[in-house]
């Protein structure tokens, strides 16, 4: 699972997207699915020195911008979820090999549980994949200065163009993602897409056509219950994934203004959005004509998507890390598909539009005992070499341009995924409130989970909704998280 995202999650800042271009030449290369060579990746550098104090230092040169002294220690923890922890493995031996340090490799999805404490006792790791339902809260680190300045890594030389700096060799919105309060702390890594998936087998055995309005999708759902069969699944215990539904709707519904609102937290983001209202009763038809999977509100994220994969409900919301998270629960002829969110009548943007962006947020800590190295393995990861060795690894795309290798091929539901990206063009947008206001995200998402349960009527998701927004209002720090 992903980031608030339960995996990864997500952005273009501008709500513009990457150009046309760009998504084509990053396409071009992908085809099916290769396995993943790690020959080129030995074990760590060894010597015989004893390895130095964290804290050491180095001259700062071009080649070394932040003054990384070889022989120290390099701690690194990443969230163990959809993306495995494989890729983090390779960059640190080849990290190793290159700077003579001695990476330590924590790989778990309870970071909060795994960190709190040593971020609280001033011990933090150096570089933290900070992802998942378990995440510590960015708004929260970043409020109490737990989280280093990127900038300096944004402005430092390209490793693949030392005359380019490496902010210039990112898919546009990646900083804007990573900015709280007008300041970089995070670097989002992994370039996502979100909508709906389904299995192009069911579909074809069944007669299915995939749906591109609202009115379509709620006639599938029918005909699948028809067949025994759920029409939605969804993660219930986890509604961060419903709310993908839900906001993508609204965005597509209302267009970027209608999502710009509910980021910039305005009095009518919900209340009075009739794009807002529109989109929460759509999906609470779902739940009056009983056309969910059976028992889905209370199933994990593994859980409904297990069940997915066994056929039993047609539709089920995720990020495009669903692939490799469920890859051996996958059949191997189940032809994952992506699709965009379906329109609702009078849809400012069209079918093709998809929420997409930046996910999967690295941190360096700014109490880290060796923060040069922590500064240089994130200007590692947005090399040509590090962004490829993810795509063998992880089965996705990278923020880093044209960041892969031509032989490295990705699996079919991510290859589907890419070519929607490609559809897309620049019609991609994506929400930046989840980690600017994480207690807001939190009680939007408790209010979906009363409306999947029937607990509550739209209306009252609309009410709850906007309480949140302007309770986050309140927040002095709002002042600097705009977007225009």
């Amino acid at each position: 699972m992903g980031s608030t995202s339960a995996h990864g999650e997500t952005s273009t800042g501008s709500g513009a997207g990457p150009g046309r271009r760009d998504l084509i030449k990053r396409s071009a290369a992908l085809g099916l699915i290769s396995v993943p060579t790690m020959s080129f990746l030995t074990a760590c550098a060894s010597g015989g020195d004893a390895p130095k104090a964290a804290g050491a230092k180095a001259a700062v040169t071009k080649e070394n911008p932040f003054g990384l002294a070889k022989g120290t220690k390099l701690d690194v923890v990443v969230f163990k979820g959809g993306f495995g922890d494989d890729y983090a493995k390779a960059w640190e031996a080849a990290f190793d090999k290159k700077w003579g340090t001695s990476s330590t490799h924590l790989g778990t999805p309870e970071i909060t549980g795994k960190l709190q404490t040593r971020f609280n006792g001033g011990n933090p790791p150096d570089v933290v994949d900070n992802s998942g339902a378990q995440r510590i809260k960015l708004d929260v680190l970043a409020k109490s200065n737990q989280l280093a300045d990127l900038t300096p890594v944004l402005d430092a030389p390209s490793l693949d163009d030392p005359a380019k700096k490496v902010r210039d060799l990112l898919i546009p919105g990646t900083v804007e993602q990573g900015m709280q309060g007008g300041k970089c702390v995070s670097l989002n890594y992994v370039y996502t897409v979100f909508g709906f998936w389904y299995s192009g087998k069911l579909f074809k055995e069944k007669g299915w056509t995939p749906p591109k309005t609202w009115d379509e999708f709620l006639d599938v759902c029918t005909k699948a219950k028809e067949a025994g069969i759920g029409g939605l699944a969804h993660q219930g215990k986890f509604p961060y994934y419903i709310n993908v539904v839900i906001m993508d709707l609204i965005a597509k519904k209302g267009g970027l203004e209608a999502m710009k609102a509910i980021d910039n937290l305005e009095p009518n983001a919900f209340e009075g959005s009739a794009a807002a209202l529109a989109a929460v009763e759509a999906l609470y038809e779902v739940v009056e004509k009983g056309l969910l999977m059976p028992g889905t509100n209370g199933l994990t994220h593994t859980e409904s998507q297990t069940a997915w994969n066994q056929y039993k409900a047609a539709f089920i919301p995720s990020g495009s890390w669903l692939e490799n998270e469920q890859i051996k629960q996958t059949p191997d002829d189940f032809d994952m598909r992506f699709l965009p969110m379906p329109l609702l009548p009078d849809s400012a943007l069209p079918f093709e539009a998809i929420r997409a962006g930046a996910g999967e947020p690295f941190i360096v800590p700014e109490q880290a005992a060796n923060k040069p190295g922590g500064l240089e393995f994130i200007r590692s990861m947005l090399s040509r070499e590090w962004s490829t060795i993810f795509a063998q690894q992880a089965n996705s795309l990278t923020v880093v341009k044209d960041g892969v290798d031509p032989g490295v091929k990705l699996r079919p539901g991510t290859q589907s995924a890419v070519a929607a990206l490609k559809q897309a063009g620049t019609n991609t947008f994506n929400y930046l409130y989840p980690d600017w206001y994480s207690e807001m995200d939190s009680s939007i998402q408790d209010a979906s989970n009363e409306l999947m349960a029937k607990r509550i009527q739209p209306k009252e998701w609309i009410k709850r909704a906007q309480a949140a927004v302007n309770k986050a209002a309140q927040d002095p720090n709002a002042k600097n998280n705009r977007r225009s």
